[in-house]
């Protein structure tokens, strides 16, 4: 009922922020997803000040910030705090100079800390989600985390699901979890009520052991991460059992692997410098490999693809359809074409052409859905039959017929 009541009060506050909107992204899904995700903050923090009996507002930091909408309610509603993201938005002016957003990369090491920070925001923060509660841990035993996941990053490069029982998204979040607790955290897991397929949190607001036990803790923290170097995700690359937080640190060190740099934060590492010599962190990484995203958003919708090599695949993909076609129907009619799936697409084509539709715009289905004049498509679910093993069932798309407006094309006409 408080978090009902909270967002009501806050969605008609915001909600001439849908009329304004700068962005080309949907206003109403990231307004009213924003508000909903800062009434939920609001409702949490207000009961763990009753909880911990202070009155101060909690402060904040959001990495990845975005559209920095969640940064300026929060501040609005009087927690001191600020967003970061490595790229500016437009929207960005229209706060006024109380929002705090700044433009800049964020990379995991010994200066992406944030010691006076009550809590650490990751939502949607793509490759520093899984940083985030290493970033809490470390910055201070009273730092907190709350993330939001959206796409499958691991500490470096793209999650890989090791479990086919599992969704990927499932694995994702229980991955984010298992990181929250080699960090120390007590996780909790909660779903929101936002416009997105994409809704569980995952909470770390106390810790599982005592300040004095930090340093020890935060060796095994060292030692998990270096556990996930090698291929990112992938069993193969783990090493040795990490104990529970909090139990007797062993002696055995880390594992090393392509001369990747040491996990710990400086003060871990000065102190173990006589016996690591060389492994000592350089610059204070965390670990080497991390690429924060691209500071210029790259335009994945064919755009950057020549004219005539677009008209040539759609052409291509409309000889296939036609070919399709039942057979003995009237001359006079117009030839619909068959359906063939995405993969049956694909298998035609050559390989040059599809890698250079992937690098370009995103693949091929990109490409066939920006031509809606000539296909007509429809997401279908591909479920395999039951089998142990057997893959979830994932999404793909079906081009059903050619659309009758081609034989407007004008004379000649291309087919």
């Amino acid at each position: 009922m408080k978090y009902s009541a909270a967002y009501q009060a806050l969605k008609e506050k915001y909600k001439d922020m849908v009329k304004v909107w700068p962005e080309v992204t949907d206003p109403e899904k990231f307004v009213y997803e924003d508000v909903a995700i800062a009434a939920y903050l609001l409702i949490l923090w207000e009961e763990e000040r009753a909880e911990r009996g202070e009155t101060a507002r909690q402060s904040f930091v959001d990495l990845g910030c975005g559209n920095g909408l969640l940064v300026h309610i929060l501040s609005s509603e009087g927690h001191p705090g600020r967003g970061i993201d490595v790229r500016r938005r437009k929207i960005w002016d229209m706060y006024g100079p109380q929002t705090r957003l700044e433009e800049s990369a964020i990379t995991p090491n010994d200066k992406s800390l944030f010691p006076d920070v009550d809590w650490l925001i990751g939502n949607h923060s793509d490759e520093l989600t899984p940083w985030i509660p290493v970033i809490a841990a470390r910055s201070s035993y009273d730092c907190r985390f709350f993330v939001l996941p959206c796409c499958f990053f691991d500490f470096v490069g793209k999650f890989q699901r090791t479990q086919s029982s599992k969704t990927q998204y499932r694995g994702y979040l229980d991955f984010i979890t298992e990181v929250g607790s080699a960090c120390g955290f007590h996780v909790e897991e909660d779903c929101l009520r936002i416009p997105s397929t994409k809704r569980v949190c995952l909470i770390g607001k106390s810790r599982t052991y005592p300040p004095t036990r930090e340093a020890s803790v935060d060796e095994e923290r060292t030692r998990y991460i270096n556990s996930r170097r090698g291929c990112p995700g992938s069993p193969c690359s783990r090493g040795p059992a990490l104990p529970p937080p909090g139990a007797a640190p062993s002696s055995a060190p880390g594992p090393k692997g392509h001369g990747a740099l040491d996990a710990r934060p400086a003060h871990t590492a000065e102190a173990g410098a006589g016996q690591q010599g060389a492994g000592a962190p350089a610059e204070g990484l965390w670990m080497s490999g991390f690429q924060p995203r691209e500071k210029a958003e790259r335009l994945r919708n064919c755009a950057a693809l020549p004219r005539e090599f677009v008209d040539r695949v759609v052409l291509q993909v409309a000889h296939l359809l036609l070919g399709r076609s039942p057979a003995g129907g009237s001359a006079q009619a117009w030839n619909r074409g068959g359906s063939l799936s995405l993969a049956e697409v694909a298998g035609e084509l050559d390989r040059e052409t599809l890698q250079r539709l992937k690098r370009e715009c995103g693949g091929l289905q990109t490409l066939l859905r920006n031509s809606p004049q000539v296909f007509q498509g429809e997401a279908r679910l591909c479920t395999p039959a039951p089998a142990l093993g057997a893959p979830s069932p994932s999404r793909g798309m079906t081009l059903s017929a050619l659309r009758p407006q081609l034989r407007h094309w004008g004379t000649p006409s291309p087919f």
